[in-house]
């Protein structure tokens, strides 16, 4: 089935927390803080894709959302960030921000991208606090929010055929069987 409108949520990934630890040993008295940085968020990324025709995949899928990053441990581990999530679309969409009705991108080229969404931040960790004068601080920080919005998305379409001919010849019949034999509708 073709389409060639289609609305979209997209969600970013939210950054992890960054963690308020210790570092605790047997022979190491004052071992201070040691708590890791979280994790960034991942983004969501429309890719222009030569190969595709339809935006028939957002029909039954309209939210879209990116991985999360994980929160930071102790040891001064960080957090492992979120993946990225590419969304194919074919060469020629447009998309529009539904909110204010604006053009965000025009997807002309094979291969062109654009971030839809960026993910939140990771949070850090207590040791990143650790200065001279405060060298046992227990707070951390929280990840951010990853970014959401709703998106319209438009397929632009070229025709590869003409017709011309005299004034009622018959040309729009003649393209109207044609796309109710190509296009039933349901």
């Amino acid at each position: 089935m073709f389409i060639d409108k289609a609305k979209i949520t997209v969600k970013a990934g939210s950054g992890g927390n960054g963690m308020s630890s210790f570092r605790r040993e047997k022979f190491v008295p004052f071992g201070g803080p040691d708590g890791g940085n979280g994790g960034h968020g991942g983004s969501v990324i429309l890719v222009a894709d030569p190969n595709k025709l339809t935006l028939y995949d957002f029909r039954y899928k309209p939210l879209w959302r990116a991985e999360d990053g994980e929160p930071g441990a102790g040891s001064l581990k960080d957090g492992k960030s979120g993946v990225d999530l590419y969304i194919q679309v074919p060469v020629g969409t447009q998309v529009y921000r539904i909110a204010g009705g604006e053009l965000i991108a025009d997807l002309v080229e094979p291969d062109s991208q654009v971030v839809m969404a960026r993910g939140g931040r990771g949070g850090k960790g207590n040791a990143w606090f650790k200065t001279s004068t405060n060298q046992a601080p227990e707070y951390h920080q929280p990840g951010e929010e990853g970014e959401a919005g709703k998106f319209r998305l438009l397929l632009k379409l070229i025709a590869n055929v003409g017709l011309v001919g005299f004034p009622n010849a018959g040309k729009s019949t003649l393209i109207r069987c044609i796309n109710r034999i190509l296009f039933p509708q349901n």
